[in-house]
């Protein structure tokens, strides 16, 4: 019964949480009613799970307490005869009803809060579940160099489901750019996790310098990435402070020159307290693009060997974005570059272009060497020029 209701109070607290922050959509469309009748629906749960493990609780509750009081009671009767008959005295009358009422109070109490002890019994079995997870592991092993090789990679999210990625093979060289295309879920983003180890591979092999990326340690590891990712995450702090988490030691002047070559120095000294605003919950008072760059200058700031780009201009406005793509340009001087990408300008600079489509590697080459064959990135070359004219 515990269970159960601290389930429906999960429940509920996600349902807030998800309507807060989609409270804009849901007000703009007309499923918000929808959206209304499902947080009723979730708080009509929780208030029959929370009646039932009372009504569960209460008998069991009242019988403890009425032993209790019973119990109390004969003490206390029986301490009276024992007095008035001359087998007791005083002082050990006194003290055996002091200790009686002593003792029943806490008594009491642990019966009135049994039900609060079974939810945090049902919460505590949850950490030890989490405190049983497998550890990532690994040894402190550097890398000579910082080329990446996969070798008959697959990869599935969970068990009995289709591979993300099947059977893939390619070779990324150091200090050279390679580009990822495809369409929509076929598995870029996932090909760059499994370079940073965010997940394991299912089987096969991922290798940086030659040693696999399971057998370096993980905050090692973590230490040779610079990453961008699509979906911006910044911290409730200062601007410098969001910048300056690529680089803790880094100075103020090291700040904002990383910010400068990010493009994102001029609007922060627009702002009222300059590198000291304050940015709120995950960047709300940031349109895209501006949080876009400061996390590009946090990866500057850090200056890993190795740079992952996950759609890092795509929401740049074009007035900002060729000096963005320079930023890049330095950014990626003398390191290994993987970008994800849909714009030419891009890609078209590449040293190497894989494309993916259905989990698998379909085509590898330059761009110069893809676009003259048929196939999958001529036809995206092509959709991307008629979609810009």
């Amino acid at each position: 019964v515990a269970a159960k209701a601290k389930e429906s109070q999960n429940a509920a607290n996600g349902k807030v949480v998800e309507y807060l922050h989609g409270l804009s959509v849901y007000k703009l469309f007309p499923g918000s009613r929808q959206q209304s009748v499902n947080i009723e629906k979730v708080y009509g749960n929780l208030r029959d799970a929370s009646f039932n493990m009372e009504k569960t609780f209460i008998r069991k509750n009242l019988s403890y307490t009425l032993v209790i009081r019973l119990a109390c009671g004969i003490i206390t009767i029986l301490t009276a005869l024992l007095a008035f008959g001359g087998q007791m005295g005083i002082a050990k009358v006194a003290v055996l009803l002091i200790a009686t009422f002593v003792l029943y109070q806490p008594l009491e109490n642990l019966g009135n809060i049994s039900a609060m002890v079974r939810m945090m019994e049902v919460s505590l079995k949850r950490i030890e579940k989490m405190k049983k997870m497998p550890v990532m592991e690994g040894e402190n092993q550097t890398p000579l160099q910082y080329d990446i090789r996969f070798e008959n990679v697959s990869f599935q999210y969970e068990q009995n489901q289709s591979d993300v990625i099947h059977d893939v093979s390619f070779y990324i060289p150091e200090k050279e750019m390679t580009a990822i295309v495809g369409p929509s879920g076929c598995g870029k983003t996932t090909l760059t996790r499994l370079m940073a180890r965010f997940w394991d591979v299912g089987s096969g092999c991922v290798s940086i310098g030659g040693i696999d990326v399971r057998k370096i340690h993980p905050e090692q590891l973590y230490s040779y990435f610079s990453i961008v990712f699509q979906n911006v995450f910044l911290f409730h702090d200062t601007i410098e402070n969001n910048i300056k988490f690529g680089n803790p030691a880094a100075t103020h002047e090291e700040v904002v020159a990383a910010a400068k070559k990010a493009c994102c120095h001029d609007f922060i000294q627009s702002l009222p307290d300059g590198y000291a605003t304050m940015v709120e919950e995950n960047g709300g008072n940031l349109s895209g693009g501006e949080k876009q760059r400061i996390s590009i200058a946090r990866a500057i700031l850090k200056d890993a060997p190795i740079i992952l780009l996950d759609e890092a201009t795509s929401s740049v406005d074009p007035e900002n974005e060729a000096a963005l793509q320079s930023a890049i340009d330095t950014l990626t001087h003398d390191k290994t570059i993987i970008i994800i990408a849909h714009r030419l300008k891009t890609v078209r600079n590449a040293d190497q272009i894989l494309v993916v489509d259905n989990a698998h590697i379909v085509q590898h080459g330059t761009h110069s060497e893809l676009i003259q064959q048929k196939g999958l990135y001529a036809d995206f070359v092509s959709a991307r020029q008629k979609a810009s004219g």
